[in-house]
């Protein structure tokens, strides 16, 4: 098909996208109100609050009872896996944060065995921390940081890479592609030798409620919410709108489509034939009962979205 005729089919897709009277998914374990009571507890033994988040949705679903509650320290917005963002609009991004009173902003890809930026880490830390008392902590040459967050963002890896930077170690923290993975709450880590630094590793904690169905849709997107709460085939759904809003259209050339679609039935029936994700399932007749071989819908759904996870859809900013 010719380019005219193919930017032309796009210009009608979905410039909205209908969420169909769908609540926000509320994800709060207790292990998360466990985790901001004891946060809050400790923060007296707290030099610095290190918040970390996805680079992919950096003005979306950031807790606020992070930012009302641990704001008595000093604080750096790390943003994470910046390798997965599309980072042309950074400076906007940047001042639209300094706005919000954000001003200690770092871009880092910890999943990277040397990250040139993780390593501007404790010099900016210890700058941020020597700009404002310490008090009860003044005499105290050690320094401690607590690193918070919600669920997914990559905590775990920016401890393990702190480590391995910093200290020549493997990794201290279990690292995974889903939510919910760190658990424990407080877990007191060295990440550094000169100066000697420690960090506090906490759970994910996500706001017991979420701003709005798009927040949450993006929070779903990127991984920080359990998929099942929310529905593989609307996450899908929405990551197709999304790709097609931002003009990312690599998913045409990956799943052996004609051109860019709007259907994600149609999306998915594609990327299930591709792949071989098939089922049978059983069909009454006129004659009889019969058994045919379907699209397998949520596997490929799954798919989709693992894809974009893991960035082979493609670099996207979704704010």
């Amino acid at each position: 098909m010719k380019l005219h005729q193919t930017l032309r089919n796009v210009s009608k897709f979905r410039s909205v996208f209908d969420f169909g009277g769908r609540e926000v998914a509320h994800w709060f374990p207790g292990h998360m109100a466990k985790g901001l009571r004891q946060m809050r507890a400790s923060l007296k033994s707290v030099d610095c609050i290190i918040e970390i988040h996805d680079a992919r949705i950096p003005l979306s679903g950031r807790n606020p009872e992070f930012q009302e509650s641990l704001s008595v320290r000093p604080h750096l917005l790390i943003l994470n896996k910046m390798d997965l963002a599309d980072l042309s609009k950074k400076q906007s991004i940047l001042k639209k944060l300094e706005k919000r009173g954000v001003r200690n902003v770092l871009f880092t890809d910890c999943l990277k065995q040397r990250d040139e930026n993780v390593k501007k880490l404790v010099p900016m830390v210890v700058k941020v921390i020597e700009s404002e008392a310490r008090f009860n902590r003044e005499e105290n040459t050690n320094y401690c940081m607590m690193v918070i967050g919600v669920p997914n963002v990559g905590k775990s890896s920016l401890i393990n890479s702190l480590r391995r930077t910093n200290l020549k170690k493997g990794r201290a923290s279990r690292v995974g592609g889903e939510p919910g993975i760190t658990k424990a709450v407080l877990t007191r880590i060295q990440v550094c030798e000169r100066p000697i630094m420690h960090l506090l590793d906490t759970p994910g904690v996500l706001p017991p409620k979420i701003e709005s169905i798009e927040t949450g849709m993006k929070l779903a997107l990127c991984g920080t919410i359990l998929d099942h709460l929310v529905g593989e085939d609307i996450i899908a759904d929405y990551l197709l709108y999304s790709l097609n809003r931002l003009e990312k259209f690599s998913y045409v050339e990956k799943y052996d489509l004609q051109e860019p679609s709007d259907d994600i039935q149609n999306v998915l029936k594609r990327i299930a034939v591709k792949l071989g994700k098939t089922q049978r399932v059983k069909a009454i007749t006129g004659v009889g009962n019969i058994t045919v071989t379907v699209p397998n819908y949520t596997a490929a759904a799954y798919n989709f979205i693992r894809a974009f996870r893991k960035g082979e859809l493609g670099q996207v900013m979704l704010d």
